[in-house]
Formats: C-alpha cells, sequence, structure tokens
C-alpha cells in the first residue's frame, strides 16, 4: 500500500519508495531553479528492509509514492536462533518473522513487540 506525495514535501525522517524499496529519508538538498528549468531536489535514504543507502533526484514539483506503514504490536509465541513466531494482538493472526541483528538474544516467549506492516511485508521494530 502506498500513497503518493510531492518531493518537495518531503523531510529528513519521513519514508519514500525508492527502487520498489521503502525507505527512510536522512537526508534532503534542493538546488536552485535554473535560467530554463526548475529546482531538482536530491533524496538521500537509507532501506527500511535492507538497510542499503538509495539516492534519487528528482524536480521538486513532482510526486513521488510514499508507504503507508501499519504500525501494530504482537506477542512472541516461539523463538528460534534466526526467527520468531508471533501472534497479532488484535488479530490474533501468526505469522513468522526474521530477527534483526539488534535483537537476536533480547526476545523471550510471552514478550510483546511492535512490528511494522509495510507493503505486504511484517517488520520487527526493536
Amino acid at each position: 500500500m502506498k500513497t503518493q506525495t510531492e518531493v518537495k514535501n518531503l523531510k529528513p525522517g519521513k519514508y519514500v519508495i525508492i527502487d520498489d524499496v521503502p525507505c527512510k529519508v536522512v537526508k534532503i538538498s534542493t538546488s536552485k531553479p535554473g535560467k530554463h528549468g526548475s529546482s531538482k531536489s536530491r533524496v538521500e535514504a537509507i532501506g527500511i528492509i535492507d538497510g542499503k543507502r538509495r539516492e534519487i533526484v528528482k524536480p521538486s514539483s513532482a510526486t513521488i509514492d510514499v508507504p503507508i506503514i501499519d504500525k501494530r504490536n504482537a506477542q512472541v509465541i516461539s523463538l528460534t536462533p534466526d526467527s520468531v513466531h508471533l501472534m497479532d494482538m488484535e488479530t490474533y493472526e501468526t505469522f513468522e518473522c526474521s530477527i534483526p541483528e539488534d535483537l537476536k538474544g533480547k526476545l523471550s516467549e510471552g514478550d510483546e513487540i511492535t512490528y511494522w506492516e509495510v507493503m505486504g511485508k511484517k517488520i520487527l521494530m526493536g
């Protein structure tokens, strides 16, 4: 799920889709308009799923895709070394997620944790 906004409305800390990957905006720089053109914005962002740095240059008035992020809570049902089995606290749906590096060894059964559903993927947040 996604929506659109103009590039000039983006700010650091907001989210954007670059190369079909949801990313968190780190830096935006805008050039002055030239004699025959509009101002351009360079958006630097980091992928929230893979952690890779991405960059895009577009006119400030152009539209860009923005992901719709659904923040939810879940309870840990069971753990394996690389994945965790969770149950959503509202819908009682169960699903499996991979554990990010910063959360390995910190989770235990029965814990409540926040996860994001972004573009059909579920991501654990610390």
